[in-house]
C-alpha cells in the first residue's frame, strides 16, 4: 500500500491550470482538500518507488527520456533539451502551488530518477473537462518491471484519500496499447473515444481513448 507523506515545509499558495476555474472543479465535486487556499507538499512512497518533488539534478535525465523516440512514440515529436527543461520547471512549479502533480519517480536505493507519474489538471479544454488526470512517462530502460502500475497506484491513493477527489481520468492515443494496459491493470474503465483538440486534425495521434475511475470503485466510500 502506498503511503502519502506530508512534507514538513511552509505552505504555499495554491494555483490552478490557466483554463480551469476553481468553481468548475467544485461543481464537479472536487473538495477543498485537493484545491485549498494554501497547500503543503505531498509526496508518496510505494514498496519500490518514491514519488517526490523535482530536483534540478533530474533535468538531464528527463531530457534524455524526452529525446528517446521509443519513449516519445505516441507524442507528436521528441523534445529538445530546452523544451524538456521548461516542462520540468513547469511541473515543479505546479507541485509547489498545489502540493501535488506529476511527481518525479525514483527507485529506492537504485536510480534517483526514472521519469514522472502523478496527477494533473489538463490545460486543454477537453470534452470531459473539468477533470484531474493521472499520467506517467518513464524511461524505456525501466519498462516491463511493473513500475508504471506501482507508481500510478500510489498516485491514485493520494487522489482518493488525502485529496478526496471523486474521479480520476486518463487518456492516450488509440494505438498506445502499453499505456492502455496500465490503465486497465489499475482498475480504470474504458469510457469511449474523443478527438484531442491540441493535435492537428490530420494527425494520426488525434483520436484518443478515455478511461475513468471513481473513488468508490477504488474501494473508498465517497
Amino acid at each position: 500500500m502506498a503511503k502519502p507523506m506530508q512534507a514538513r515545509r511552509p505552505p504555499l499558495h495554491c494555483g490552478f491550470a490557466s483554463t480551469t476555474k476553481p468553481c468548475m472543479l467544485a461543481a464537479l465535486g472536487f473538495r477543498n482538500k485537493a484545491f485549498p487556499a494554501m497547500a503543503e507538499l505531498i509526496e508518496c512512497e510505494t514498496e519500490r518507488l518514491c514519488l517526490r518533488q523535482w530536483q534540478e539534478s533530474d533535468f538531464k535525465s528527463f531530457a534524455t527520456l524526452n529525446a528517446d523516440p521509443k519513449a516519445m512514440e505516441y507524442f507528436p515529436e521528441p523534445l529538445s533539451g530546452q523544451a524538456s527543461t521548461e516542462m520540468a520547471e513547469k511541473i515543479r512549479s505546479l507541485i509547489e502551488q498545489r502540493g501535488w502533480g506529476f511527481w518525479a519517480v525514483e527507485v529506492k536505493g537504485a536510480e534517483s530518477f526514472i521519469g514522472f507519474c502523478g496527477l494533473h489538471v489538463p490545460t486543454a479544454t477537453l470534452p470531459f473537462s473539468p477533470c484531474v488526470e493521472i499520467g506517467w512517462r518513464l524511461s524505456s530502460a525501466y519498462w516491463g518491471k511493473g513500475y508504471a502500475s506501482e507508481a500510478t497506484r500510489g498516485a491514485l491513493n493520494v487522489a482518493f484519500q488525502p485529496l478526496e477527489l471523486p474521479e480520476i481520468v486518463s487518456f492516450t492515443t488509440v494505438g498506445n496499447q502499453r499505456s492502455r494496459r496500465v490503465m486497465e491493470r489499475i482498475g480504470m474503465k474504458y469510457s469511449g473515444q474523443f478527438e484531442h483538440p491540441s493535435l492537428p486534425e490530420n494527425s494520426p495521434l488525434r483520436p484518443h481513448v478515455l478511461y475513468r475511475l471513481r473513488r468508490e470503485q477504488w474501494g473508498i466510500k465517497a
